[in-house]
Order: C-alpha cells, then sequence, then structure tokens
C-alpha cells in the first residue's frame, strides 16, 4: 500500500470514528478516572521517575500508559476533552494498524473487518472511559509489534530466508512496550503462533517457538507481577475471589459465550454487568464450558474441510481472554465477570470471521465490490456506528452513567455505590444515602457500601451512626486500614481518645506506611498528654512523607511543650521554608521563640500569624496573636493598629478604640498613628445614629 493510500484511509477511520464517538468527546471523568490521572504531586521530572520505578504510584505498575497520563496532565490538566481526542484517535490507528495487518495475512474482507472493529459499540467502553487509555494505547503497540513480526517471519507457505534479525528487534522493543501499556497484551505470542499455524498448517519449534521464547518470557514475567499487584495492592483476594478450580472453568465456559454473544448481537451493554452465581451443583452450568469445547474441537476437527480459519479465530479468540477467563484474580470480579473493555483486543478473532463470512457470501452472490455488497457493508457499519453513538451518549458524566447502569442492572451494587458517591460529591447527600443503603441491601456483606455510608453519617454530623458503620465495615474486612483510620477520626472528635488511639494503631498495623493514620495518633497521643509517643508518631508520618506541613507543625508544637523549643524552632522553620503563609506555624513558633527568651522574634511571628489570620477571617484568633506580640513587644504600634482591626471585626468596638489609641500614641506622626486615628473616625461615624 502506497503511504497516500494509507494516509488517505488513515483519515477515513479517524472521521468514521470520531462521528461514531462525537457524543463522548464531550463528556467529563468518571469512575477510577481519578486514579488514573496523574496526581498533582506527581507531575513534574521526579513524579515521572516514580511512576517508573515505584509500583505503588499508580493506580497499576503500567508505566508506559501512566507517562501518556503524565504527558497529557501537561497538555490539558484537568480538561477531559483533551483525553478523550486521544483514545479516539488511539483506536482508530489501531483500526488502521488491524486492516494493514489483516490485509498482510491475505484476509478476505480484511478492511471490513477493521471498519467493524473500529464502530463495534462493544468498544465504546474501551474508547470513552478515559482510563481505558491503557486499552487503546496497549492495542496500537500490540498490533505494531505483531505488523514487525511478519516483516521477520512473513505469512504464506514459503518460507522466506535469511530472515532479518533487525524486525525481531522492533517486535520485542513493541511488544515490551504493550506490556508497559497493558500486561494482557503478553498474550501476542501464543497469537503469533496461532496465525503461523493458520497460513502454514504447521509449526516449527526451531523456525517458530524459539524465536518467540524471550516473548513468552518478559510476557509471563510482566502477567505474574500485574497479578500480584491485583491480588495484593489493588485488594483481589478474599472470600469475593475465592473459588474452587471447577469453579472457575463454570466462569471461563460461561465468560467465553457472554462475550462471544455480545460481540454477535450488541444488545443491552452495560457499564457493570450482573455478577453471576457460580454453583458447582447446578448441572446447566457445566453446559458453558463443554460446548465451548466442543465448538472449538469440531473447528479442529473440520479444519481439513472447511479450512483452519475458523479454528485459528476461535482460538485467537479465547487465548487473548485466557487473562480474563476467570483462572486469575482481577479487581472487578468482585462486582462482575464480564466487562466489555476486556475484549478489546480478543474481539479481532470474532470480528476477522464475521467479515471474512460477509465477504464470502457476498462474493459466492457475485455482489463483492459490486453495488449491492458495498451497500450491505455500509448498512452492517451504519447500524454498528449508531449503535456505538447511542452507547457514547452515556459517557457524558458520572451521575448518567451510574443511572444507565442501576436501571439496566439493578443488582449491581457496585453501580448503587458508585452513584451515591456522585450523589454525596454534589451534595445531594439524601439521594446518596438512599444510593448506598440500595448498594447494601443488594449485597449486605458490601464492605465499601458500609465504609462510604459511615463517611456520609459523619459528614453529616451522625458520629454515633458513622461509627456503627465503620465497625461493620470492619467486621467484614478486618483489614480494613481507611476503615480503621476515619473510625478512630470519628472517635477522636467525639473526645474518645483511647479508642480513637486503638483503632488508629489497628490502621498502621493493616498500613504501616499510612503516614496519615501515624499523624492523627500522634494529635490522639499528645492530646491524653502521651508526649513522648506522639512525638515518635509523628517521626513516623514525617517518615513515610517528608513533606507533611501539618505533622511537621504539630511535631513542633509537641516539641515546644516537651520542654524543647530549639528543636521546636527547627521543625517550625521548615513548615515556613515551604509554606511562608502558614498562619498557625508563625503562630507556634512565636511561643517557640519565646520559650527561648527571644521577644522580638516572638513579636514578629505573633504578629505574621495575626496579619494571616485576619486575612483568613479568623478574627478571634488574631485577635490574640496580637495581644502575645504585643506582650513580647509593648511598644509595636503596628500591632496595636491591627489588634484593633480585628477587634473592630468582632464587635468589640471599645477593646478596638483603645488598641487605635495605643498605636496613636505611641506613633503619632506616623503611619500606624495617623491609620489608627482615622479608623477611629470611621468607627464613631458608623455609630453614629
Amino acid at each position: 500500500m502506497t503511504p497516500r493510500r494509507l494516509a488517505i484511509a488513515g483519515g477515513l477511520f479517524l472521521a468514521v470514528v470520531l462521528l461514531a464517538y462525537g457524543p463522548a468527546l464531550d463528556g467529563g471523568f468518571i469512575w477510577d478516572d481519578d486514579a488514573h490521572l496523574t496526581r498533582p504531586e506527581l507531575r513534574d521530572a521526579r513524579g515521572l521517575v516514580r511512576i517508573w520505578t515505584d509500583p505503588s504510584a499508580t493506580q497499576q505498575y503500567y508505566p508506559l500508559t501512566h507517562s501518556g497520563f503524565w504527558l497529557q496532565s501537561l497538555l490539558w490538566g484537568e480538561r477531559p476533552f483533551g483525553y478523550h481526542v486521544v483514545n479516539v484517535v488511539l483506536h482508530a490507528l489501531s483500526a488502521l494498524l488491524a486492516w494493514t495487518l489483516l490485509r498482510r495475512l491475505g484476509v478476505r474482507g480484511a478492511l471490513l473487518a477493521a471498519a467493524i472493529f473500529a464502530l463495534h459499540p462493544v468498544h465504546v467502553e474501551s474508547v470513552a472511559w478515559i482510563s481505558e487509555l491503557k486499552n487503546s494505547l496497549s492495542g496500537v503497540l500490540y498490533l505494531a509489534a505483531a505488523l514487525a513480526w511478519l516483516r521477520f517471519d512473513p505469512p504464506g507457505d514459503e518460507l522466506v530466508e535469511p530472515r532479518e534479525p533487525r524486525w525481531w528487534i522492533v517486535a520485542f522493543i513493541l511488544f515490551f512496550c504493550a506490556l508497559l501499556a497493558k500486561t494482557v497484551t503478553a498474550t501476542l505470542p501464543a497469537a503469533l503462533l496461532v496465525v503461523t499455524w493458520w497460513k502454514r498448517g504447521k509449526l516449527s519449534l526451531k523456525r517458530d517457538v524459539v524465536p518467540l521464547i524471550p516473548f513468552f518470557a518478559v510476557g509471563l514475567a510482566m502477567g505474574l507481577m500485574t497479578a500480584w499487584v491485583e491480588r495484593h495492592v489493588i485488594g483481589a483476594r478474599g472470600e469475593d475471589y475465592a473459588f474452587s478450580l471447577i469453579e472457575r472453568v463454570l466462569v471461563a465456559g460461561r465468560v467465553f459465550w457472554f462475550y462471544l454473544g455480545k460481540l454477535l448481537w450488541p444488545a443491552e451493554l452495560i457499564f457493570i454487568y450482573p455478577r453471576w452465581t457460580i454453583d458447582p451443583t447446578a448441572g446447566w452450568q457445566y453446559l458453558f464450558p463443554v460446548a465451548a469445547v466442543i465448538v472449538v474441537g469440531t473447528a479442529w476437527a473440520l479444519r481439513a474441510r472447511i479450512g483452519r480459519g475458523p479454528a485459528a479465530g476461535l482460538l485467537y479468540f479465547g487465548g487473548t481472554l485466557f487473562p480474563v477467563l476467570g483462572f486469575f484474580n482481577v479487581y472487578p470480579f468482585k462486582f462482575s465477570f464480564v466487562a466489555d473493555h476486556f475484549q478489546y483486543l480478543a474481539s479481532l478473532g470474532i470480528l476477522t470471521m464475521v467479515a471474512w463470512g460477509v465477504a464470502t457470501v457476498l462474493k459466492r452472490a457475485g455482489a463483492w465490490r459490486k453495488p449491492a455488497g458495498v451497500a450491505v457493508c455500509a448498512v452492517l457499519l451504519v447500524v454498528l456506528g449508531g449503535l456505538s453513538f447511542r452507547q457514547a451518549r452515556i459517557y457524558e458524566d458520572a451521575e448518567t452513567l451510574w443511572i444507565d447502569t442501576t436501571t439496566r442492572s439493578p443488582a449491581s451494587f457496585m453501580a448503587f455505590n458508585n452513584l451515591g458517591y456522585e450523589y454525596s460529591r454534589q451534595g445531594r447527600l439524601d439521594e446518596a444515602e438512599e444510593a448506598y443503603e440500595r448498594a447494601i441491601a443488594v449485597k449486605p456483606d458490601f464492605d465499601l457500601g458500609h465504609f462510604n455510608l459511615a463517611r456520609l453519617h459523619g459528614k453529616q454530623g451522625r458520629a454515633e451512626r458513622a461509627i456503627e458503620m465503620y465497625r461493620r465495615a470492619i467486621e467484614l474486612r478486618p483489614d480494613y486500614d481507611d476503615a480503621y483510620f476515619n473510625l478512630g477520626i470519628e472517635l477522636g472528635r467525639l473526645g474518645r481518645h483511647a479508642e480513637a488511639i486503638r483503632a488508629l494503631e489497628a490502621a498502621i498495623e493493616a498500613r504501616p506506611d499510612f503516614a496519615e493514620a501515624h499523624y492523627n495518633l500522634g494529635i490522639a497521643l499528645a492530646r491524653l498528654g502521651r508526649l513522648e509517643e506522639a512525638t515518635e508518631a509523628m517521626d513516623s508520618a514525617l517518615a513515610g512523607r517528608p513533606d507533611y506541613p501539618e505533622a511537621r507543625l504539630s511535631l513542633g508544637a509537641i516539641l515546644r511543650r516537651l520542654g524543647r523549643p530549639a528543636d521546636a524552632v527547627a521543625q517550625l522553620r521548615t513548615v515556613l521554608a515551604s509554606d511562608p503563609g502558614h498562619a498557625e506555624a508563625h503562630y507556634e513558633m512565636g511561643r517557640a521563640l519565646a520559650d527561648l527568651g527571644d521577644p522580638e522574634g516572638a513579636a514578629e511571628a505573633y504578629s505574621a500569624a495575626g496579619k494571616l489570620l485576619g486575612q483568613r477571617q479568623r478574627y478571634a484568633d488574631a485577635a490574640e496573636a496580637f495581644r502575645l506580640a504585643l506582650a513580647q513587644r509593648p511598644d509595636d504600634a503596628e500591632a496595636y493598629f491591627w489588634m484593633g482591626a480585628a477587634c473592630a471585626r468582632l464587635g468589640r468596638h471599645a477593646d478596638a478604640v483603645e488598641a487605635w489609641r495605643s498605636a496613636a500614641r505611641l506613633d503619632p506622626e506616623g503611619e500606624q498613628g495617623r491609620a489608627a486615628l482615622d479608623a477611629i473616625g470611621g468607627l464613631g461615624a458608623r455609630e453614629t445614629p
């Protein structure tokens, strides 16, 4: 294909995909997007390094995907339009690469297959959901790696010698990049073997398998790492994932037919599908895996009569789905065994077979590449594009998405939970409470539902009810660090500091590097007078998060109470170096400097605190800060002036006039004195009837 034709084809693919996904381009951020978008603390060069070196820095360890998010955060920040455009463009590029790949393999109907892939509504979730950049980006790299492999090992019955090693290197690099975008692409080397068998009818260990061993090795390593992260970091473990081998086989069989059905008849697409009940005692559930084996086995047995294509397509489809068939724990299995975005790459196997079948029927009817055949294909694509357009509309915003999901799937406890979260975010607390209660009604052992309902009760000031719900969440999940933490916060608000300490210690036991829990533990210990232990807790908070100003400020205050004002000053100076406008740090600095016998320094610190507090309309605190400043430096006309201003704001007019008169007396000809007299006059004018 000439570069000009390729450019024209790429433009057409992009145009039709943009048209089909038009409603999603104006969509906002939805579920999980906030966790995938680059956090503010990672939006610099050091953050980019952490994305690659720290598996806990991002939602999942897909460093190339998160580097993409990092770059986009610099380009358009919190504006979702740019993120949506990138996903759509990558999807169009995947369709173009699929067409190029299928043409190179000599597949009849290659263009139709790629167009169906581009417009099929089952892919809306992968394209309209910003978080699924991992799908759209890894798809491009996966298909590019496959094309590079075919340059190294061209398809066809005739073996080409010698092969060019540079294309093996290109294919391996692209494959490794695909793994760094999403490790489901680890199935590529197996897919390449299926393609080789389909084209040649046999496999050679030395020629076909050995060159792919490094691909299998790196894919296996990355896949095992992802499985470990899913289980131990994201939390894909526990009772919701405790399946026997027989149960996993039953899940796999049903998943296979579910995805096949949605490709062939894309009706009732739902963002979160209901979670099936798997019962090894129910004989009908065995029909799914048995039927899958029969269909694949029949295609294999009839390969000599009907060709190797159907068997290859089914093997590719099932093999590419293998990571999400149920044999490995992935977090979404908590609420559903299936999701449309799981079959993004796998769908190519079935869609290619469909396109080949349509092209074959039309060819036998003499209509292939004739007006009638073109019309049939056009109608098919228009229908699919229309379905995608309609499906893309539910991604307008989070509320629309969750209302659609709960309407179509009333048993989706996670959808009700997320709808509750969205209502809570909007301040619609009564509706949020109803949604959370619906989630718990559907799944009474839903720990996250109890946790979110507890948070809502806390936000509404129902501390006792919140405490009850947090404890219920902990009963359901004994290592629930966030529930222990929030329980400790609520208990602390009620002054039940001893109980708060026990809850916070449990949070730390569940997550030793939980800096916020260490900090709040320090606060609770300090309130009980256990200052040495409080110091240790603050040190632990800062060890895990050195840029934690609240912890450093509190450590400074505790050190001052322990009679170590010099150490307190050192901590407070660190706070003020990074945040010169920190009023509380200036205030604590004043107290520490006063303890050190530095009245001038203390007065300056108190005055700075007073001005900052006044700007924040905390006038009572500001007045107290200026009083302390004047106790250290009683001839400070400026402090008297600002103390008068704070008192006037509080309605303490007599105190204000007294402070201003002191300022005028100390600075009769200066700026502060004149301003104080003007203020007294203005106050009098306002009080005149």
